[in-house]
C-alpha cells in the first residue's frame, strides 16, 4: 500500500521501473536513481526569479547555475560557476565577469554574457519577492539595462550605485535569484510582457546538472541528468523528490528501501532507526532559524512590554530537550551561528511570573486572545502547541490557524496575521541577508509590498535601525562590520517583534549505500549531483 501511495504518479512509476533491473522483488531503488522523501508543499513556482521558499532554493540549485558557486565538498571560498573569473575595478563599483566557454543550456543553446545580463535584468524587472537581493545595489527596472550589460558574448559588466564590501556583492549573486536562464528559450514563451514568468513557473531553462521532467505541486518533482556537467560527474541519472507529510511514512519507506533518503524524520523516528544496520543519519547545522513574530498592526502586540513578556513565555530548553532533541539548538539572534557577527547570547528563558508582571504593566493582567498562523509541519505544530500552552499560563488565549506553506505565507506576506510561527533561512552567506530582513524597513506603508523583509511583514517601523543596517553593509573593516551586526542584533533581541528561538540541525536519514549527499551547511542547499550509491 505504501509503495502504491509513493509511486502514485504513473510517470514516476514508469521512470523508476525503466531504471530498475532484476525481478520485482529486488530490494532498493535502481543504482542510478536517487529517491528522496521530503516535505515540499512550500514549492509554489520553479522560476528562479520568483522562487523564495526552502524547497524552491534546493530545486533551483540542481537545475540552474549562477555566475559564482560554492564547492559542495569545501563550503568556503566562492568558486567559478558560469563565470570563469571576476574582478572589481578601482572605482569600487564596476564588477566584470568573464564567462566560462563551451557551456550550453539544457535546450542546447550556448550560454553567453547576454544570457547572464538578461537573467539579472529580468529578475529586477519582474519585481517578484526576492528581487530586493539585487535591487539593494541600486538597480531598478528603469536603469538596469545600463547598469548590467554584456559588452560581448564573454564579458558581463555590472555597476552598483556605490561601493560595497565586495564579498557582499559576490555572495548575493549566489542566491537563487542569481540563476542564469536561457534568454532565447524564455522569450520564446513570453506572454503579455511577462518575460516568460508564467511558462517558467512550470518549466526549466537552466544549465544545471539536472533538467526537469515533471512537477506535480504538493506531490513530487522528478529530474533527469542533463548530460555531461561541467562541475563534476553525475552518478544519479534520475532524482525523485516526493512530498511525504508524515515522518512515520517517510521512515517506513526508508526502512523498506523504497526511498534512499528521508529528510523530515522526527527525533522519535530518528531514534527508532538508530539500531538499523542498513541505515545511517548525518547531521548538519543549517542557517535556518525558527521564530515567531508579532504583527505591529495589532495594538496589543505593538506594546513593548507585551513583546517582551511573550519572549519569556517560551520553553526554549524544554522543547530542545524533548520533541526537538537533536534537531534544533537554542539560538536567540537573527544571524545564524557560523556567520560573521554571530551573537551567542541567549537572554530569555521561560519565566511565567515575569511575563505576567510585564503584561500587568502593559495593561493586560488577564491576557488577551490571538491567532498563531503555522504551517502544517510536525516540528512547527509541536512548537506552536508548546507556545499555546505557555502563553496560556499567562492568560494569553492562542488559537492555532494551521495551513500549507503556501497558505500561511500568503497571509504573512499580506500582513494579515496576529502571530506567525515559522522559519527563515539565509539567501546568501553574508550577515546582511538576515539583517536586511529582520532589522530594515525603509517603507512601512502597505502599498510598499516589501514582502522580502520580515520587519515590513510585521509592520515594524524602524528608521534608525534601517540606517544602521545600511551602514553595516558598506563597512569594509571586517572586525568593525561584525561588531555592527552584534549591536543591531542586541537591539532586535530587546525591542523587536521577533522571538527567535532555535537554529536548525538537519538530520538526513539514508540508506547505508548513499554517499556524498551534501545539505550545504549554513550557506547553501542540498546537492544531488554529488551523490553516489
Amino acid at each position: 500500500m505504501l509503495k502504491q501511495i509513493f509511486y502514485g504518479a504513473a510517470s514516476l512509476a514508469a521512470l523508476i521501473a525503466a531504471g530498475a533491473t532484476g525481478s520485482a522483488a529486488q530490494a532498493g531503488t535502481p543504482a542510478d536513481t536517487l529517491v528522496i522523501a521530503d516535505k515540499i508543499d512550500d514549492l509554489i513556482t520553479l522560476d528562479p526569479a520568483q522562487s523564495f521558499e526552502f524547497s524552491g532554493a534546493e530545486y533551483n540549485l540542481n537545475v540552474y547555475d549562477k555566475l559564482l558557486a560554492f564547492d559542495p565538498k569545501n563550503l568556503g571560498p566562492l568558486v567559478p560557476g558560469l563565470a570563469a573569473s571576476w574582478s572589481l575595478a578601482d572605482d569600487g563599483v564596476t564588477y566584470t565577469f568573464k564567462m566560462r566557454k563551451g557551456i550550453r543550456f539544457h535546450s542546447g543553446n550556448p550560454v553567453t554574457a547576454k544570457d547572464a545580463a538578461f537573467s539579472l535584468r529580468r529578475a529586477i524587472k519582474l519585481k517578484k519577492t526576492p528581487s530586493f537581493i539585487l535591487t539593494q545595489f541600486g538597480f531598478t527596472p528603469e536603469n538596469v539595462d545600463k547598469m548590467i550589460r554584456a559588452t560581448d558574448d564573454e564579458t558581463l559588466v555590472m555597476v552598483t550605485d556605490r561601493p560595497y564590501a565586495p564579498s557582499f556583492v559576490y555572495n548575493c549573486l549566489t542566491a537563487t535569484i542569481g540563476s542564469i536562464v536561457d534568454s532565447k528559450l524564455v522569450m520564446e514563451h513570453e506572454k503579455d510582457g511577462d518575460l516568460g514568468n508564467l511558462w517558467l513557473k512550470t518549466h526549466d531553462a537552466g544549465t544545471g546538472a539536472y533538467k526537469l521532467r515533471i512537477w506535480k505541486p504538493n506531490e513530487l518533482y522528478a529530474l533527469d541528468a542533463a548530460g555531461d556537467y561541467f562541475r563534476g560527474k553525475v552518478a544519479m541519472k534520475h532524482v525523485f523528490v516526493r512530498h511525504i507529510d508524515e515522518s512515520s511514512s517517510q521512515r517506513l519507506l526508508l526502512e523498506k528501501g523504497d526511498v534512499d533518503i528521508a529528510r523530515k524524520l522526527t527525533p522519535d523516528d530518528i531514534a527508532a532507526i538508530a539500531s538499523n544496520k542498513d541505515l545511517k543519519v548525518e547531521n548538519d547545522l543549517k542557517g535556518r532559524i525558527m521564530y515567531f513574530s508579532l504583527n505591529q498592526k495589532n495594538k496589543i502586540l505593538a506594546n513593548p512590554k507585551v513583546r517582551l513578556a511573550m519572549k519569556y513565555l517560551v520553553d526554549y530548553e524544554g522543547m530542545t530537550k524533548s520533541f526537538l532533541r537533536g534537531q534544533y539548538v537554542v539560538h536567540q539572534a537573527f544571524e545564524p551561528l557560523t556567520y560573521l557577527g554571530e551573537l551567542k547570547d541567549n537572554p530569555y528563558h521561560l519565566d511565567v511570573a515575569k511575563a505576567k508582571s510585564l503584561l500587568k504593566e502593559a495593561g493586560y493582567p488577564d491576557g488577551f486572545s490571538v491567532k498563531i498562523h503555522v504551517r502544517n509541519a510536525q516540528d512547527r505544530l509541536e512548537i506552536a502547541q508548546s507556545l499555546q500552552n505557555t502563553f496560556g499560563q499567562a492568560g494569553i488565549k492562542a488559537e492555532l490557524v494551521v495551513g500549507t506553506g503556501k497558505q500561511t505565507l500568503t497571509v504573512y506576506r499580506a500582513r494579515k496575521h496576529d502571530i506567525y510561527m515559522g522559519a527563515w533561512g539565509p539567501d546568501y552567506p553574508d550577515p546582511n541577508t538576515n539583517a536586511d530582513t529582520f532589522a530594515s524597513n525603509p517603507d512601512n506603508r502597505d502599498e510598499a509590498k516589501l514582502t522580502g523583509k520580515l520587519a515590513w511583514r510585521n509592520a515594524w517601523d524602524i528608521p534608525e535601525l534601517t540606517k544602521q543596517t545600511k551602514a553595516a553593509v558598506i563597512e569594509r573593516d571586517t572586525a568593525k562590520r561584525a561588531q555592527m551586526y552584534v549591536d543591531i542584533q542586541r537591539k532586535v533581541q530587546k525591542d523587536g517583534p521577533f522571538a527567535i528561538m532555535f537554529q536548525k540541525i538537519i538530520q538526513s536519514a539514508m540508506r547505508k549505500n548513499v554517499n556524498g549527499f551534501v545539505t550545504g551547511g549554513a550557506i547553501s542547499n542540498a546537492h544531488y549531483w554529488t551523490v553516489t550509491k
